[in-house]
């Protein structure tokens, strides 16, 4: 049994983990921008998380979305 045969596996699971990671990050950011912009979708997230939401609270969830900046690096 060479050492390849140890090697190989942990730096494809590290790199695998690794880039899962970034692809989860991107999904995340993209949809909460998509949220920030859809009233619906937070209605639907509110719901989910057994939330209703009136008009006013929507509309304070929406701009405190808009007013929170991500951090881009």
């Amino acid at each position: 049994m060479s050492a390849w045969n140890i090697i190989i596996p942990i730096v494809t699971l590290i790199a695998g983990a690794a880039g899962g990671f970034f692809i989860g990050v991107f999904y995340l950011r993209k949809q909460l921008e998509k949220m920030q912009n859809d009233p619906e979708m937070i209605q639907k997230m509110a719901k989910q998380m057994g939330y209703n939401l009136n008009k006013q609270q929507m509309n304070r969830a929406q701009q405190m979305m808009k007013n929170q900046k991500m951090p881009r690096k």
